[in-house]
């Protein structure tokens, strides 16, 4: 099974996202994320024998018990990569516990080798010739009160995700 760690938005900033992603429906070159589906990754694991679930669920709980919850930003959109044909249209996410967590998750799983930590939130996928978009600043906030442990699997119509069990962070008074 392919396992990551993710934070995904509330309803209500998925459905501001879907409507930023209406900027590249017209082109067929880009696959949109479907909204739902929007998350941030903070350690992608690959594929894992389904025996190391009761680890992961393990790992997941005790880095979440570390962290407050935290306000998460997203700002602008950009490219990966950021010259040449862009592969990935993204929204820009910051938020003082993204860093800790994936850092916390990477501890705990040494063995897990993974690119530089840049957090984002993939709104398309180019899949053939397309134009760029403009830049747009998005100005959406959330609060991330718990980060989960999910399963994707591929299938013809895209990735399909499922959530397998949410950790939450530590809760803070208001």
């Amino acid at each position: 099974m392919r396992l990551f760690y993710a934070i995904f938005p509330p309803r209500a900033v998925q459905e501001a996202l879907g409507e930023a992603q209406e900027k590249v429906r017209g082109f067929k070159g880009w696959k949109l994320s479907p909204p739902p589906q929007l998350h941030i990754t903070l350690l992608f694991l690959g594929p894992q024998p389904e025996e190391r679930l009761p680890e992961f669920r393990r790992i997941g709980r005790e880095v979440a018990a570390t962290v407050p919850e935290f306000k998460v930003e997203l700002a602008g959109t950009g490219y990966f990569p950021p010259t040449g044909s862009p592969r990935v249209w993204f929204v820009k996410a910051s938020g003082v516990g993204l860093e800790p967590l994936a850092q916390r998750l990477q501890r705990a799983l040494p063995e897990i080798k993974t690119a530089a930590f840049h957090p984002h939130l993939t709104l398309a996928r180019k899949k053939g010739p397309a134009p760029r978009i403009g830049p747009l600043v998005l100005n959406l906030q959330f609060q991330a009160r718990a980060v989960c442990l999910v399963e994707s699997k591929l299938e013809r119509s895209g990735s399909q995700y499922r959530v397998i069990e949410q950790f939450p962070l530590v809760s803070i008074a208001l």
